[in-house]
Formats: C-alpha cells, sequence, structure tokens
C-alpha cells in the first residue's frame, strides 16, 4: 500500500459518518475474535487429538481400558461400560470439540452483510450531499462511491478468513471426534467379549 492510498483511506475514516466508523469497529471486533477462535481452538484440538490418539493405541496393544487423560474416561469405569454412558460421553465429546465453530458461522455469513450495509448508508449520504451541490458530474460522484465500496470489501476480507477456519476446525474436529468414536467401538467391543466370557462361565 503506497502513500496515496493510505492518504485516501485516511481521508475516508476522517469523512466518514457515524454509521461507517460503527460498521469498521463491527468488522474490526469480527477479525480479532475470528483469529482468537483459530488459534485457540486449534491448539487445544491438537492436544486433544494427540491424548486420544495415544489412548486408541495403548487400547489397540491390548490395554484394557482407555488412558485416564482420555475424555471416555468417565465412562469406561468397570461399572459403566454401557452404551448409553459411551453415547452420553460422544456427545460431550461432539459439544467440546466444535465451540467456537458457530461464532465463525454467524462472522462468515454476516460480515458481507454488515459491509454492504456501511455502503449503502455511505451512499445514501453521498448522494444527498450531491442533491445540494451545484455540480455533480461523473468526477465527482465515482470517488465518492468507491470510498463507499471500501465497507464492502472490508466486510468480505473479515468473512473470507472466518469461513476458512470455519472449514480447517471443522474438520480438525471430526478427526478428534473419529478417534473418540474408534475407542468407544473397541470399549463396547470389549465389554461385550466380557459379559459374554461372564456367562460362559456361570454356565459351564
Amino acid at each position: 500500500m503506497n502513500m496515496t492510498s493510505v492518504d485516501l483511506f485516511l481521508n475516508y475514516i476522517l469523512r466518514s459518518n457515524v454509521v461507517t466508523w460503527a460498521v469498521l469497529t463491527w468488522l474490526s471486533i469480527y477479525f480479532i475474535t475470528t483469529f482468537t477462535i483459530l488459534f485457540s481452538r486449534w491448539t487445544q484440538l491438537s492436544d486433544w487429538e494427540k491424548r486420544e490418539r495415544s489412548s486408541l493405541e495403548s487400547i489397540m496393544m491390548g490395554s484394557k481400558n482407555v488412558r485416564d487423560d482420555s475424555i471416555l474416561r468417565r465412562c469406561t469405569s468397570s461399572v459403566s461400560h454401557s452404551p448409553d454412558m459411551l453415547k452420553v460421553c460422544k456427545n460431550v465429546a461432539e459439544k467440546n470439540a466444535t465451540v467456537g465453530l458457530s461464532w465463525l458461522s454467524v462472522i462468515a455469513s454476516t460480515s458481507p452483510f454488515i459491509g454492504l450495509f456501511g455502503t449503502v448508508v455511505s451512499i445514501l449520504e453521498t448522494f444527498g450531499k450531491l442533491g445540494s451541490a451545484a455540480s455533480a458530474s461523473l468526477g465527482v460522484i465515482a470517488p465518492a462511491i468507491s470510498e463507499a465500496l471500501i465497507v464492502t470489501a472490508a466486510g468480505i476480507f473479515v468473512a473470507i478468513p472466518a469461513y476458512s477456519f470455519h472449514i480447517l476446525l471443522k474438520r480438525k474436529a471430526y478427526e478428534v471426534l473419529s478417534l473418540v468414536e474408534r475407542q468407544a467401538e473397541i470399549v463396547a467391543s470389549n465389554a461385550k467379549a466380557h459379559v459374554s466370557k461372564s456367562e460362559h462361565d456361570q454356565l459351564g
């Protein structure tokens, strides 16, 4: 961005009305929130995925139960191997894994409309001023409209990373939940085999 672009942007900010300021502030909050959700949730999901992967590998190597740091631990005690309890824990895991995705979806879907709203208000104000001006040539109207479109561009600029991060975190959450699902299936299978063995021993 050269000095001319910076000057144009500063002039636009100085000439902006209250609505434009409010829209730009709103979009700035959205932008900060988007990256905050990305960095915090990506770190949490990555750590969680490592724990669940280690727990799954432990079970596959012959361990009778999940590791203590697995979210399924509370559902796999010696008295609670029931499918209903495992289903409850899987639902809890799904809720925890998808935290923040709704906000990213809201930001991605509403940012362009917020920017468009700011643009419409700026254009209406521009035409209102031009209506009372002595001359309203294309050389006067074009720069004013191009400046008004800055808010729409800002809305799209915020929406793109929000939508992209939503997809990335959704995929990360899916990977975590698939590990939890596989552990639950193994635990349920082991519990069923244990019950069948106990019944066979009693009959014998």
